[in-house]
């Protein structure tokens, strides 16, 4: 059997939808079970409402509660006909009534909660899901809707539940592992679960993929596809450097660091369940099914390129913490990351001499209170807008002259921060943001005009 996730462009309306059906049916006989994200758009709504009925703004929560639901019941009614949406219409209407009842009970309250955001965000991915599952029985397709909550056990860590795999696997094999042996196609929605007394949680924005890996791992898939909007995985961000290129296989070490350093197209946690069962992964387009996408795999050939992609991620802040009457004292380092710690500040790069420490962050907003308390350590300081570049392949420590080339072809660039030994298969390096498009484009043309046709597409 095979896991197919569909994100939220692939399923952003009713066309799309008709796509996703078409999509499947071709794929039935390897026994598919569907798992959507919520429809383009949806979760930013939801989570803008959430927010206005948490600051009192009740009509403007509401408002926003019922365009949602038009757009929904206008999808549904295009893809069911009239006489079938009819009788799907109380289902989603129900769903609506419980939402507008939640955002007037947060209004009341005046405060929204990460229980309740979650509660909220929800909706999305249980609407989408029950739409899609329709869809697809009325167009033959032997559907059977699960509600997510049901499969997926999680912590109550609001807004970032960790899942609880030996029970979720328990319940796939319970719940859904039955209706793929009666021929069924199983549809789920991602991003949501719950905890053992039954709260509903999300495992984090972009959570599909993850659910979808989770799900695949815990029925023993032959493979994973992930559906968007792009043909695979490309060489570097096409709207910087229109020649990008389709990798056509790519290691699952060399994808998380590609997610992880500003890849859109793959939720870095995707690999983590597929990586322990070797499941692999595709990454495929909706509106070009025919494409071959790119293959994730455990292993994936060398190839005659030295890199397989270029990503930046931007918006970076570098933090230096220098105390030279800490020179060798024993604890300084930890006491550092104790700190970053307890402002749940995630480190990218890390920099260190005999007196100081620089390391480069994302969450702007926690900054001040950061370096507030830091300073009992050492003498701070910051500088924003800058961005991080990686460049990634395999084997990079084996291969000699690599950071001469890259940085040959940047000798008139501000460089901070360089990082090759920590990974050997990555290059990272520090620069001014709005230097970022000029230094992409010249490392695509120095290492990817030249292509390998195995690796590359």
């Amino acid at each position: 059997m095979i896991v197919m996730k569909f994100g939220g462009t692939s399923v952003e309306d009713a066309k799309a939808i008709d796509r996703v059906a078409c999509i499947v049916q071709r794929r039935l006989a390897k026994n598919p079970v569907v798992v959507v994200s919520a429809m383009a758009k949806v979760t930013d709504t939801l989570l803008t409402m959430a927010r206005a009925a948490g600051s009192g703004e009740r009509k403007t929560a509401l408002k926003l509660c019922r365009s949602l639901q038009e757009r929904h019941y206008n999808t549904a009614s295009e893809l069911l006909g009239t006489a079938l949406f009819t009788e799907f219409h109380s289902e989603i209407g129900g769903d609506f009534e419980a939402l507008d009842e939640l955002l007037r009970g947060i209004s009341a309250v005046g405060e929204i909660t990460p229980r309740t955001t979650d509660h909220v965000a929800s909706f999305g991915e249980m609407l989408s899901s029950k739409i899609v599952a329709a869809a697809f029985a009325a167009r033959g397709i032997n559907s059977a809707h699960i509600d997510s909550r049901e499969i997926l056990l999680t912590d109550a860590n609001y807004m970032q539940a960790a899942p609880q795999y030996e029970e979720t696997d328990k319940r796939l094999q319970s719940k859904v592992a039955p209706l793929l042996r009666a021929g069924k196609v199983p549809v789920l929605g991602g991003f949501i679960g719950a905890t053992r007394s039954g709260v509903t949680t999300t495992i984090g924005r972009g959570g599909s993929d993850f659910s979808a890996a989770i799900f695949g791992a815990g029925l023993g898939a032959e493979g994973i596809e992930i559906w968007t909007d792009v043909d695979g995985i490309l060489t570097t961000d096409p709207r910087v450097c229109p020649d990008a290129r389709r990798i056509r296989i790519i290691s699952f070490d060399e994808a998380a660091e590609l997610a992880y350093f500003g890849a859109k197209v793959l939720h870095p946690a995707t690999v983590l369940p597929a990586i322990q069962k070797n499941i692999p992964v595709f990454v495929l387009n909706s509106r070009n099914p025919d494409c071959a996408g790119t293959r994730i795999t455990t292993r994936a050939p060398q190839g005659k390129n030295v890199f397989k992609a270029i990503a930046v991620k931007k918006h970076i802040t570098i933090v230096e913490v220098a105390a030279p009457r800490m020179l060798l004292a024993h604890g300084f380092l930890r006491a550092i990351f104790e700190a970053f710690d307890r402002h749940k500040v995630a480190v990218d790069v890390v920099s260190t001499s005999e007196v100081s420490v620089s390391l480069t962050i994302d969450s702007n907003h926690a900054i001040p209170a950061l370096a507030a308390d830091l300073a009992k350590l050492a003498d701070v300081k910051y500088e924003g807008r800058k961005a991080i570049v990686c460049l990634v392949g395999e084997n990079l420590r084996e291969t000699p002259g690599i950071a001469a080339s890259v940085f040959r072809e940047l000798a008139d660039k501000k460089i901070r921060m360089i990082s090759q030994g920590a990974s050997e298969i990555n290059l990272t390096f520090v620069i001014e943001e709005d230097e970022a498009p000029d230094v992409i484009q010249r490392l695509h043309k120095k290492f990817f005009s030249e292509l390998d046709s195995e690796i590359f597409a």
